[in-house]
């Protein structure tokens, strides 16, 4: 995100809320399958907003733990909030479309936000937010929040990923504001995080029933939005809005595995050339492993001048990584890791490439070519 005074830009904070006489009614739609870790945190965040008129619609996803039991404990104290209970998943749908959908079917709102349980929201996020879309006058606002990152493992491999969305960004288009002004279908980007929608848009091109067999179902309806026309804006939300992805290595792999090579063939208009991009993309970490490798060999194999060869570039990549952490948030020390971060994600680009859109697992269901 470009930044003025060290503030990404734009930032939802850039709209002051609306008056309440003026705040339409929003459908908060949160889909949660196996989130009894998550559910309660999300929820009570979402209760808390500022925000003077919506609902929350909590579509359990036939989850086997006790979402639905957390989530009606909180519906029976707070009469803004409804669980539905999912429908048995149908043919040719992947899980989060059809949840969103079947939210979507009872919501009653003249807006949508589609939302993640594993995001907590602050109290101003919604009001700011839906004065942006009024602000834009766009169909679809989508914010960047804050990663949350608890254990080694997030530590050490969600800032690579956050690297690479930011700089891909900055490479492709310069700043946001370039993007948000694109129209081309293939550049369209939304964080299904936090989708906020018109509903009037939302039916026009199809909502999640027309991305029902899309697993990276929010740059699927980004696109959507684009081939239709219509306006979309994404807004940094760092202050706003955290979300915690993955808690474990092993979530990282499953979630990285399903959202890379998927998301790549989404955005090109040849499907097929997702292995060329993603052969591309493992160079990065050849480039940034290389300095300590040829730092290493030469102080082993007694040769200065590959050496501090190495060992030059090894300290020019160390000045980028504070920046890094800054941004994420995360102690000083992490910087040091990169090498390690950088060989896990190499390790889940091969992976994901390996496995293509043959297999994805998520959330204990299993989709064999589907996309």
């Amino acid at each position: 995100m470009a930044a003025a005074g060290g503030r990404p830009k734009p930032s939802v904070r850039d709209w002051p809320p609306l008056p309440r006489e003026a705040s339409p009614l929003v459908s908060v739609i949160l889909p949660a399958r196996n989130e009894a870790r998550n559910i309660e945190r999300c929820l009570r965040s979402l209760l808390a907003s500022t925000y003077p008129d919506f609902e929350v619609i909590v579509v359990d996803d036939r989850s086997t733990d006790d979402t639905a039991v957390i989530a009606e404990g909180i519906a029976a104290s707070d009469a803004r909030v409804r669980v539905v209970r999912g429908d048995e998943l149908p043919e040719g749908w992947f899980g989060k479309p059809w949840a969103c959908w079947q939210g979507n079917r009872v919501a009653r709102g003249s807006v949508l936000l589609f939302t993640d349980a594993d995001t907590r929201h602050g109290p101003a996020l919604l009001g700011h937010a839906v004065a942006g879309l009024r602000a834009r006058s766009a169909d679809l606002l989508t914010v960047l929040p804050h990663q949350e990152c608890l254990t080694f493992w997030e530590r050490v491999v969600q800032p690579q990923f956050l690297l690479a969305g930011v700089l891909l960004i900055g490479f492709r288009f310069g700043s946001p504001e370039r993007l948000n002004r694109s129209t081309d279908p293939y550049s369209a980007v939304a964080n299904g995080q936090f989708i906020l929608v018109t509903r009037e848009s939302y039916e026009a091109t199809g909502g999640h029933q027309k991305v029902h067999d899309q697993v990276v179902e929010d740059m699927a309806i980004a696109r959507e939005y684009a081939k239709a026309g219509r306006r979309r804006v994404i807004a940094a939300a760092l202050d706003d809005m955290t979300t915690r992805m993955y808690a474990s290595l092993g979530e990282i792999y499953e979630g990285w595995t399903k959202n890379v090579f998927v998301a790549l063939r989404q955005s090109l208009p040849w499907p097929e050339a997702a292995y060329l991009l993603i052969g591309l993309m493992l160079l990065a970490p050849l480039f940034w492993l290389a300095p300590p490798l040829f730092a290493a060999l030469g102080l082993a194999g007694g040769v200065p001048a590959m050496a501090t060869f190495g060992l030059l570039g090894t300290a020019a990549s160390f000045a980028c990584w504070p920046a890094v952490s800054r941004y994420t948030r995360l102690p000083l020390g992490f910087a040091l890791l990169y090498p390690l971060g950088v060989m896990v994600v190499a390790s889940i680009l091969v992976r994901a490439t390996w496995r293509g859109s043959r297999k994805i697992e998520w959330k204990g269901r299993v989709y064999e070519k589907r996309v």
